[in-house]
């Protein structure tokens, strides 16, 4: 017998009924929506329907209303109600009879009477006599109790048929004008009182207009869709039926009325049981004559388009009902076939637990398989004891560096004991100033750190800090306080850094410094800090050594003078030229008084790598244009990385004179004393140093002890130029930064630049960059 697996078959009626639910929940939706909004639509339709059909009667109506006033109000009618008529007065009775014929023009009407009380004659369409000679002085009594000038009757009886009297004088030639009446059983009256003013004295006279019901009724609509449609008048009692009703809306109606009377709304719609039948009742009471028109239609007609939708979603949900089961079974196996693979790999396993023969689940299975390839809780917990520390450093590594969210950070931070309330944080970085003058080397300093880290950790205590960790050549520390004054706050944090200074200096006797960054209340915001702390620590450079920086403290200056760049770029010519010469002392002069005129500017601490990494070009560049290399020369220790790291100015200083200075002179004295040192070269050299003096070829002859025509020859055939063009065109470089850069007047500059004339100066000047020298100054400011 096939059985499926335990969990596979959880698996497969889990996957069922989450594809079937939503199927059968959307279809039984979308059903009930589309069977309601198909009924909204029904008797909205029903409505406009019934409202058409008021429309179309109450317009003949209303036709035959505003007609019959006109004949009513005509002279005629008015001077023949004042005076008796007999038949003798054929012509004016013919008169008469004609305005009734013209009332036919509007619709086709079943008889129309004008009815002189006080005379007492009657005229008709067909006929004339006295009110006792027609059926009509049956209605006569009725229609005095009405007090409106003007009202409709229902339910009378034709007279259409009547004999014309005796007493008529209309005679057969009147009959022939008059059109063939309707024959009909019923006839709605439409009746003026004469004169037409509303009052409780007995008029003149009426004008009866009957109307036969089947005249009406062919403007009801004839839409199956519409059901049954009837109209009821004031008295409830319905008429213009197209078909025999036999009470089987009485009930109906009666509710009908009961409704407008109860809600006074002129329309509505409501569902009702009609000789055990549900059916949808739409009813309008017209505002002309109080009638009410009434469609029934039966529910099933109406749902007869929902049973089609229900068919049609059926069918679509049974289609999705056996996709969802295939794909269903597809799914659950693709997703058990893991859980079967590792249930396969755990029987393969030693276990000394005896195999059951009940039907497993395979969870159970697998987890009474690999609880034999674990120790025991006590001893798990023991093994990452062992490592709890450098798992907290290794987070708080990822936490400083951004590699880690705060989100993360909540959730695990508990894991590793660290502090879980806090107003404020910040962070405190720890660096070893310079390992020079100390006991230690160089190859010691990892392990200071290590010491230092494990200082940090048993000096303070873990409420108020996380994990102690070591980043690059730092030792970090985030803080945790209560405090919410900034003031206060800011002590306290320096506070603990004087602590850890101190018992470094006690007991290591190592000079340290410690930058500490602003306050944070965000776990997140860790890295921020730790970059601002490191920032602080960069002060060093111009505040110098053993120190303890606040971020908030150390604020950039501004932009730094041009005039301070200048005064430097002459001292490093001073002091290039020095180097060529080999002279340590004045090297070493012109370093000092390079320095000084840096502290006496007292720049931010971010200006000094620029202008150290300047200086440091500019030494690489004596090195090249003596044709060595930089690398040969000066070795790794000279590298532009190593200078940046350099946190101090002291450390600066010594590595300028030690691995840079030094190394170059004896580069330079070496090039001096070789056989081969280029003659071109130590010429421009002489035109770099006495360009303020006179000099010619002749003098660097002399110098060099070599004849000038030799000089002029090699010097041509190296620079490009002769030695007369190229000593201009270096004065007027210099003469170019001079403009640029100082406030020197021209006459000065020409003097600087050994013109004993300025008129001299200013053509050789302009012969060469193309301007004068004012115009040229005007330009480059």
């Amino acid at each position: 017998m096939f059985f499926l697996p335990k969990y596979l078959l959880r698996l497969l009626c889990f996957t069922m009924i989450l594809g079937a639910l939503p199927v059968i929940v959307i279809g039984s939706v979308s059903y009930s929506i589309a069977s309601r909004d198909i009924e909204q639509k029904v008797r909205e339709s029903n409505l406009q329907i019934l409202h058409q059909t008021q429309m179309r009667v109450e317009q003949v109506l209303r036709s035959l209303q505003l007609s019959s006033i006109q004949y009513v109000n005509s002279p005629l009618v008015l001077q023949a109600m004042k005076k008796p008529l007999d038949s003798s007065e054929f012509q004016e009775i013919r008169d008469l009879t004609s305005g009734f014929n013209n009332l036919q023009s509007v619709t086709n009407i079943d008889q129309a009477y004008l009815v002189n009380l006080d005379e007492d004659w009657v005229v008709s369409m067909r006929s004339f006599g006295k009110l006792d000679d027609f059926s009509i002085r049956d209605r006569i009594g009725s229609y005095l109790k009405y007090t409106n000038s003007l009202f409709w009757v229902t339910q009378n009886v034709s007279s259409s048929k009547e004999s014309i009297p005796v007493s008529a004088g209309v005679g057969e030639a009147a009959q022939e004008t008059v059109p063939t009446l309707i024959s009909s059983d019923n006839v709605v009256s439409m009746v003026f009182k004469i004169p037409m003013i509303p009052t409780n004295v007995k008029p003149k006279g009426f004008l009866v207009i009957d109307i036969a019901d089947t005249e009406l009724s062919t403007f009801l609509s004839r839409n199956p869709n519409s059901g049954d449609m009837y109209v009821l008048d004031r008295e409830q009692k319905y008429f213009l039926n197209d078909t025999e009703q036999d009470g089987k809306y009485d009930t109906l109606n009666q509710e009908i009325h009961e409704k407008v009377q109860t809600t006074g709304q002129s329309e509505g719609f409501f569902s009702a049981e009609v000789e055990g039948s549900q059916v949808a009742v739409s009813y309008r009471q017209s505002p002309l004559n109080g009638w009410l028109y009434v469609s029934v239609v039966s529910l099933s007609q109406i749902t007869a388009q929902s049973q089609k939708i229900a068919l049609v979603t059926g069918v679509a949900t049974l289609v999705m009902l056996c996709l969802t089961g295939l794909v269903a079974i597809y799914g659950s196996r693709k997703m058990y076939s893991p859980i079967s693979r590792l249930l396969q790999f755990t029987k393969g396993l030693d276990s000394p637990l005896a195999p059951s023969g009940r039907r497993q689940d395979e969870f159970i299975y697998i987890e009474e398989r690999l609880s034999t390839l674990f120790s025991s809780e006590k001893t798990m917990r023991e093994q990452m004891k062992g490592q709890h520390v450098h798992l907290q450093e290794f987070f708080m590594t990822k936490l400083l560096t951004g590699k880690i969210s705060e989100e993360d950070f909540r959730y695990q931070g508990q894991l590793y004991d660290f502090p879980t309330s806090w107003s404020r944080l910040g962070v405190l970085t720890l660096q070893i100033d310079t390992l020079e003058g100390t006991r230690y080397e160089e190859q010691d300093r990892d392990l200071l750190l290590f010491a230092l880290n494990n200082m940090v950790g048993e000096l303070l205590p873990s409420d108020i800090r996380f994990a102690p960790v070591m980043i690059d050549d730092a030792q970090v520390t985030v803080l945790a306080s209560m405090l919410d004054d900034e003031v206060q706050l800011k002590e306290w944090m320096h506070s603990q850094a004087e602590l850890i200074r101190e018992r470094v200096v006690t007991y290591l006797n190592l000079p340290v410094s410690i930058g500490i960054s602003r306050s944070y209340s965000a776990i997140g915001d860790s890295p921020r800090a730790y970059q601002e702390s490191r920032e602080a620590l960069q002060g060093r450079v111009s505040l110098g050594s053993r120190i303890i920086l606040h971020y908030e403290d150390i604020q950039p200056r501004g932009q730094t003078e041009a005039a301070l760049y200048t005064q430097l770029r002459m001292i490093e010519d001073q002091l290039a030229s020095a180097l060529k010469q080999g002279d340590e002392e004045k090297t070493d002069a012109y370093f000092k008084r390079y320095l000084g005129l840096l502290s006496d500017k007292k720049l931010h601490f971010s200006e000094y790598p620029v202008i150290m990494v300047q200086l440091l070009s500019r030494v690489y560049q004596l090195v090249q244009e003596q044709g060595g290399n930089v690398a040969e020369v000066l070795g790794e220790k000279a590298s532009m990385a190593r200078l940046l790291k350099l946190s101090t100015l002291d450390e600066m200083t010594n590595w300028f004179r030690k691995c840079l200075f030094q190394p170059v002179i004896r580069f330079w004295r070496e090039q001096e004393e070789s056989q081969y040192l280029n003659i071109a070269r130590r010429m421009i050299r002489l035109i770099e140093e006495r360009y303020d003096r006179e000099l010619s070829l002749e003098a660097c002859a002399e110098e060099l002890n070599f004849h000038p025509v030799y000089l002029s020859r090699v010097f041509k055939k190296e620079a490009g130029v002769n030695f007369t063009e190229y000593l201009a065109e270096y004065r007027m470089e210099k003469a170019k930064t001079w403009l640029q850069t100082t406030n020197l007047k021209i006459s000065e500059i020409a003097e600087k630049l050994n013109y004993t004339n300025p008129t001299a100066f200013i053509r050789t000047f302009r012969k060469i960059t193309g301007t004068t020298p004012g115009k040229y100054r005007e330009q480059q400011r």
